[in-house]
């Protein structure tokens, strides 16, 4: 905690100590610190700032979080504009102004809501730091239109900062030196740490929002402030704030997931999907009105099912349906005045947005939002009931951090199958605004959908994301970048071809998974067949359009089915049942309990299912493993018919500790019990005679199934979720989690995927430490000093051989 503290806070006062150099050597010839140097450490301190956001984020919920993102973004864009003021790109004083000027008024404003919901939630430090660089940018603002207005007055501002953060630095230090006996004022993290941890794990809100809403208002404010006078022009100088914002706000949309909250990860995956096309049109200031309007019915349908959980967001993502319509109804788009009035209105709807996610986050008294009318209307329909519950954003298969992002991954669909039917200049490829339409989000939206759905065990649906993602990247880049024009090659021919097949295979599989998903990949094999003919000289007229518009409403069809899926209980648009039935194939339609082995809640949910007769697959020190309670015979023989076991491969017996052989001791030659001793815990199983000591730990009927009739194969491994599993169960029967004969098991996921059924329960552990499976070692004739390797794994025979030799020396 203090760390990630110390370094953003100290990152904000580097920051600000640099800009007071800055403005105080402003006056003279030649600056203290040049514009590109400048740029560039601003740029290497907002990256930082975003790192400690981030990683404190993880841990808890705090206003911490929105100071750090939100100044890591103000300073990434500022830094990009000194570094363009540097190159020459901003030639005169008029340029530096119009480019400064919006980003500087958004976060005049957006630091002080920070520090007003700081004072109130009595977070001083925090509260004081953002009043000063909002003070700060506020006067910069005014020096560019008064030069009443001295470049001093700004330094000031920015050394108040770095005196705050140097007095949380002593703090800091002073609490580290005296082990937290002296604690200054406000620099004690302790306290607030058990509060902030439970209201971040309540769930009921996204605490990144936040951070997004500002972003929100930082792409309206550059075309706000041109209607509004302020500015002068719209121009290349500008575009930085837009793609920070757009660069941001997939950040944050990444981290909404994380949130598990998937319709505000949605809206801001689609809001920085539009700053990069206004980024894009101040390079190239050319645009098409026929793509906003997809988009617009797409935050339309978004608004509705938004307005059910909370009824004011639902409110505020239409004015982004009435800015669509601006834009698709306007021939400049961005450049006129309907879009920009609507602009206006979508800063100060995200500045009052801001306030009431802010203040919520952090304060125990709420500000209202509508969320528990929907509820209670809801509850009385008979038709439609939301999901709610630990279940609500289960994976399909394995346990996940994030929630699902196929809503997405969908909607990237339809606007992409759009995007492409609009017709480019082949002298000019680039003047074409579609491009951020299909590259982004086709593209970098589409592989971030992919490798979500991957982590929630979704392997052929991220298969199919990413595949579709890295065509739209390649089709979009090469045909609009100048490299696939008016001259066709035999090698893009060859290109498509390869895609083709393999999405050829994806279509195949898809009969095993539903209709839905068959018709939106065979209707993606249909474009991919007229991107083959374009490069033949073959295509015939109208085949594009068609094929695009069927992928683009199967596209919308499975869009909606995600959205109902994921608000709503019951399949109330279905995505249909597999096309073709084979046993074996589509697995899933039992529930298999997924648990994360980092809580403790966990594990002991495991150890009441393997004391009632169940079979869990487990992490170890090594594979996953099968693994059944010793005192429970059905459970064992479950377990042994679960695998198939073949009689060369017997299962083996672990403990968590030699306490439990205790009683049995006497039974055990000296040297064997030292040698116990001395190579546990870890991955190196023993094979001992099997004897009177096994009636000791309880197995009675089960013992059959374990190891031979001549000897036993025993271990305490070196995981601690095991051996504390092994404290709550006793000892345990075990055998690797795949059929015998096949690849040892190394992620969760795969537990289930390989036993199916046979499983009642899998603790998730992510991927394995190691690849290889322990080293079997024969002891059944140790007293003669003799030792032989079943199985060489991970510790090597010379390490095992070492320490026989230091057990016989002893």
């Amino acid at each position: 905690e203090s760390l990630h503290s110390s370094i953003g806070l100290l990152g904000i006062s580097t920051g600000s100590l640099l800009l007071a150099v800055h403005f105080y050597s402003l006056p003279r010839a030649a600056p203290l610190i040049p514009s590109t140097a400048l740029g560039v450490l601003l740029l290497v301190l907002s990256s930082l700032l975003a790192y400690a956001g981030i990683r404190r984020s993880l841990r808890n919920a705090s206003l911490f979080l929105s100071l750090c993102l939100t100044i890591s973004a103000f300073w990434c864009g500022y830094g990009v504009i000194f570094i363009l003021g540097g190159q020459g790109v901003l030639n005169d004083i008029g340029d530096f102004h119009n480019a400064l000027v919006p980003g500087l008024v958004t976060f005049t404003l957006a630091l002080l809501i920070i520090a007003v919901v700081g004072f109130l939630c009595r977070e001083v430090i925090l509260a004081m730091i953002a009043s000063a660089v909002s003070l700060a940018s506020a006067h910069e603002v005014a020096m560019h239109y008064s030069t009443a207005f001295g470049s001093s007055a700004v330094a000031c501002n920015y050394v108040i900062v770095c005196l705050v953060g140097g007095y949380f630095a002593l703090g800091r230090i002073l609490s580290f030196l005296t082990k937290e006996k002296i604690a200054l004022p406000g620099t004690d993290l302790a306290k607030k740490k058990t509060h902030e941890q439970l209201q971040f794990t309540d769930g009921s809100m996204d605490h990144f929002a936040g951070t997004g809403l500002i972003l929100n208002m930082l792409s309206a404010s550059v075309f706000g402030c041109r209607l509004l006078g302020i500015t002068g022009k719209l121009f290349i100088g500008q575009v930085p704030w837009l793609w920070a914002a757009g660069i941001y706000q997939i950040g944050i949309c990444i981290l909404s997931y994380r949130a598990m909250d998937v319709l505000m990860a949605t809206f801001f995956g689609f809001t920085s999907i539009l700053k990069f096309a206004g980024g894009y049109c101040l390079l190239y200031p050319i645009w098409q009105p026929e793509e906003p309007v997809v988009f617009s019915i797409l935050f339309a349908v978004l608004a509705l099912f938004l307005t059910l959980k909370s009824p004011v967001d639902g409110l505020y993502l239409l004015f982004y349906v009435a800015y669509c319509i601006a834009l698709a109804c306007r021939p400049k788009g961005f450049f006129e005045g309907g879009p920009q009035g609507v602009d206006v209105a979508i800063f100060v709807a995200s500045a009052l947005m801001t306030l009431i996610h802010l203040y919520n986050v952090k304060a125990s008294a709420k500000i209202p939002t509508g969320k528990g009318a929907v509820k209670a209307l809801l509850a009385r329909s008979s038709f439609l009931k939301l999901r709610e519950g630990a279940d609500l954003h289960a994976p399909y298969l394995g346990y996940s951090k994030y929630a699902d992002a196929e809503v997405l991954g969908y909607a990237c669909s339809v606007l992409a199958s759009f995007a492409i039917t609009m017709t480019g200049d082949p002298q000019a490829p680039l003047a074409t605004v579609v491009i951020p339409w299909v590259v982004v989000a086709g593209g970098i939206l589409k592989l971030l959908g992919g490798s979500i759905a991957f982590a929630r065990g979704k392997t052929l649906e991220s298969s199919a994301f990413i595949l579709y993602a890295v065509m739209w990247i390649i089709w979009g880049l090469t045909r609009y970048g100048g490299l696939y024009g008016t001259t066709r090659s035999f090698h893009a021919a060859v290109g498509i071809i390869a895609f083709m097949l393999f999405n050829g295979f994806i279509v195949f599989c898809t009969l095993f998974l539903n209709i839905a998903w068959f018709f939106y990949s065979l209707t993606f094999l249909l474009i991919t067949v007229g991107f083959l003919l374009d490069a033949l000289h073959a295509l015939p007229a109208g085949y594009d359009v068609a094929a695009s518009l069927l992928f683009g409403l199967v596209s919308f069809y499975c869009f909606l089915s995600a959205l109902f899926n994921s608000i709503f209980e019951g399949s109330c648009i279905p995505m249909g049942r597999p096309i073709v039935h084979l046993s074996g194939v589509g697995g899933g339609t039992t529930k298999c309990l997924h648990l994360p082995a980092r809580k403790a809640s966990s594990v002991k949910r495991i150890a009441d299912i393997l004391k009632n007769g169940g079979t869990c697959g487990i992490p170890t020190d090594t594979v996953y493993v099968l693994v059944a309670a010793c005192n429970r015979p059905d459970a064992v023989e479950k377990a042994h018919h679960s695998k198939r076991q073949a009689q060369d491969r017997p299962m083996s017996l672990w403990i968590s500790s030699l306490k439990q052989l205790e009683p049995a001791k006497h039974l055990f030659s000296p040297l064997l019990w030292d040698f116990m001793e001395a190579a546990w815990p870890s991955p190196i199983s023993l094979v001992v005679p099997r004897g009177e000591w096994v009636e000791f730990l309880g197995m009675k009927d089960s013992a059959k199934y374990v190891g031979t009739p001549q000897s036993i194969a025993i271990r305490i491994p070196d995981c601690s979720v095991t051996t504390h599993l092994i404290d709550l169960v006793g000892p345990i029967v075990v055998t690797s989690a795949n059929p015998t004969g096949e690849a040892d098991t190394t992620h969760h996921n795969q537990v289930y995927a390989k036993l199916g059924d046979k499983v009642d329960a899998v603790l998730c552990d992510g991927p394995s430490p190691e690849n290889i499976a322990s080293t079997v070692v024969d002891c059944t004739k140790i007293d003669s000093g003799n030792i032989g390797f079943f199985r060489v794994g991970i510790i090597p025979k010379s390490q095992v051989l070492q320490i026989l030799e230091q057990v016989q020396k002893k």
